[in-house]
């Protein structure tokens, strides 16, 4: 059998570059090397560059993503996209793929916008009657036509302000008091361009991955977040603050009940590929949404890989499935 060419696709325009190329790593040491030959490309603003086995850099076409080598011309068959964040998160770089006809391993254009920005995913799932925390949003140079007294009120504190796109990694900031309110909204301007001012959500931390092919319908075990510090940081997320308890230290009839969640908000959005989705339970048992991940990482201690482990699958035939059944789909 001829071996596939697949790329994976890493770095990106946001403050989570390095976080990406961490998670291609994972990607490249779970992938089948029997049966894939595998190359990392790095995109940066204008500067794509596949990265050869001796750590050398050549350019990469963007008529059709293929690129140069020693060897010959090579022309991936299927793009991995780790890229947390601007443009591999946000639907831009799905865009592109799709234009050049290249399969890749994420939801598509509309899914990804969606999901990249918080504010609209949670107005949107409210539609379907998915509990989430109530928000504002604040667009960037309309920042000082609302007045601190008017978002609290509605809001309440603590409350969270944090860029309405990407991640919660950067930008993110547990406001307790109103003199936090407006340093908050400053600090995650400097991430994105609009703002959500989000209500607090008392409550037990928890996460489920999910994938689904035309054999499979897969949601992974719960995961329980207990980040030592606020909230689920970069620090908690990427240095080790926190406790991942896997699986989740709910009931059984709770796990459930998440996980039947998962499955159907994956069905809604209509996604593709692994997603991650990170819910708050609060009093009572009840499951609120708080952001889905389509790009979610994956270094060897990352949530995926630990759920994966925890439901006795191997890493490797998940992604394997994965790619397999896109590739089947495109042919």
């Amino acid at each position: 059998m001829e071996k596939k060419v697949i790329a994976i696709v890493c770095g990106g325009d946001s403050s989570e570059h390095d976080v990406s190329m961490r998670s291609a790593a994972g990607i490249e040491s779970f992938l089948d090397k029997e049966r894939y030959i595998i190359y990392k490309v790095e995109i940066h603003a204008r500067h794509w560059e596949a990265i050869l086995a001796d750590g050398s850099r050549v350019p990469v076409d963007r008529n059709d993503f293929s690129f140069e080598t020693p060897e010959g011309h090579v022309q991936p068959d299927f793009c991995y996209v780790t890229i947390h964040g601007a443009p591999g998160e946000n639907g831009i770089l799905q865009g592109y793929l799709e234009l050049i006809g290249m399969p890749y391993s994420t939801c598509n254009v509309l899914v990804e916008a969606m999901t990249y920005d918080k504010f609209v995913l949670n107005n949107y799932m409210r539609s379907f009657g998915v509990s989430v925390a109530d928000s504002i949003l604040i667009r960037q140079g309309q920042e000082d036509s609302v007045a601190d007294e008017d978002i609290l009120s509605r809001i309440g504190l603590p409350c969270f302000v944090k860029p309405a796109s990407g991640g919660s990694s950067f930008g993110t900031t547990k406001v307790k008091t109103e003199a936090e309110l407006r340093p908050a909204i400053e600090t995650a301007l400097r991430e994105g361009e609009d703002v959500m001012v989000e209500a607090f959500m008392a409550g037990t931390e928890v996460t489920c991955g999910c994938y689904k092919t035309r054999q499979r319908s897969m949601v992974f075990p719960v995961t329980e977040v207990v980040p030592a510090g606020e909230f689920f940081d970069y620090d908690a997320k990427y240095n080790g603050q926190v406790q991942e308890i896997t699986p989740a230290r709910i009931s059984e009839h709770l796990s459930q009940r998440i996980q039947t969640l998962t499955s159907t908000l994956y069905d809604i959005l209509g996604c593709h590929g692994i997603i991650r989705i990170d819910y708050i339970i609060t009093e009572g048992e009840k499951i609120k949404l708080l952001e889905i991940n389509t790009t979610p990482g994956m270094t060897a201690t990352s949530f995926i890989p630990q759920q994966v482990r925890a439901a006795g699958l191997d890493i490797k035939d998940v992604l394997t499935e994965i790619i397999e059944d896109t590739l089947a789909d495109r042919a």
